[in-house]
């Protein structure tokens, strides 16, 4: 058995959580997840609440097992997206880019787990305080919007801050990842590049494909003067966004660039002027299979991991 405290806290059989990625982590990912023994995760991202309301219920009719809402604080649309959880009573929220603790109330009278997405120590204190079930600690390895820390710099920290439980993001796509997040004091991991591709993930199949084609060094940072860099894969976007930066483009002409472009390339097709968000473990992916699969692998390679470590220690 590969069970930890967050297997309890959270219902699942493996302490392994999917990644709340927009445009990309839709009811079929999360169900695929939830049903592999995992937790699966919506993500809300800025979409309208009428599509997260569609998406779980289309999630309640794919599986009977726990799934979760991951909520973008950004969003023009959270006070009615926290709603439509609210309203399914979704057992699992995630929330990133801000504070959700307006909603903290909410939340607890259905029962829900709230856990943050959190970039920094600081930041994870906070969310310990207004009342966060655990923490998810990503470090900047990942894809998507990133922070300032790595995950083996960050984690241990948080874990020796907080009383409640942390899982481990970002840079981990295998057992092995799973086995040093474990190390660390983790109680579990989320992972997004790794299920970005997989067979049930409904984005176009180019995205995947450059996943798999991608090296060590084939991601990017950009959007650092904006206060908000994203982590992607090179490609004609990612060129043409670092010229503008180096050229002393401002914020509001840098984010303007970028509107969109993410669904540009998950679900329009576009590989070089769209966004492709991919984290560093992306070098490390070198096939396309069910999350079934994908799960089943990472928990035998952790099991192996471990013992291994065992082994060698007591050798």
């Amino acid at each position: 058995m590969l069970k930890t405290k967050i297997c309890d806290i959270l219902n699942i059989e493996y302490p392994i959580l999917q990644g709340g990625m927009a445009w990309v982590s839709d009811a079929a990912l999360a169900s695929a997840v939830s049903e592999a023994g995992g937790l699966g995760i919506i993500a809300a991202g800025n979409a309208p609440s009428d599509w997260v309301e569609t998406e779980i219920k289309k999630a309640k009719d794919m599986t009977d097992k726990p799934f979760g809402v991951n909520i973008m604080l950004l969003s023009p649309y959270v006070d009615d997206v926290v709603d439509v959880v609210l309203k399914y009573e979704v057992k699992v929220v995630t929330t990133g880019a801000g504070n959700p603790g307006k909603y903290m109330d909410g939340f607890k009278s259905i029962n829900a787990k709230v856990i943050p997405v959190i970039p920094s120590v600081a930041l994870a204190k906070r969310m310990e305080d207004i009342g966060a079930d655990a923490v998810i600690a990503e470090g900047m390895e990942s894809g998507g919007h990133i922070g300032e820390l790595t995950t083996m710099a960050m984690v241990p920290q948080v874990v020796d801050a907080l009383n409640i439980p942390v899982i481990a993001a970002g840079g981990i796509a295998d057992g092995r990842g799973l086995a040093a997040a474990l190390a660390l004091g983790a109680c579990g991991v989320q992972m997004g590049t790794r299920f970005v591709a997989s067979s049930e993930c409904t984005i176009v199949q180019g995205y995947k494909e450059a996943i798999v084609k991608a090296k060590d060094r084939d991601t990017v940072v950009t959007g650092k003067v904006t206060g908000h860099p994203v982590r992607i894969i090179k490609n004609k976007l990612a060129r043409e966004f670092m010229k503008l930066e180096a050229n002393g483009a401002t914020k509001e002409e840098l984010e303007k660039f970028g509107e969109g472009k993410l669904k540009l390339a998950a679900r329009d097709g576009d590989l070089q002027k769209g966004s492709i968000m991919a984290g560093q473990i992306a070098g490390l992916i070198d096939d396309i299979k069910p999350v079934k699969n994908i799960v089943e692998t990472i928990v035998e390679e952790a099991k192996s991991t471990i013992q291994k470590m065992n082994n060698l220690i007591e050798g």
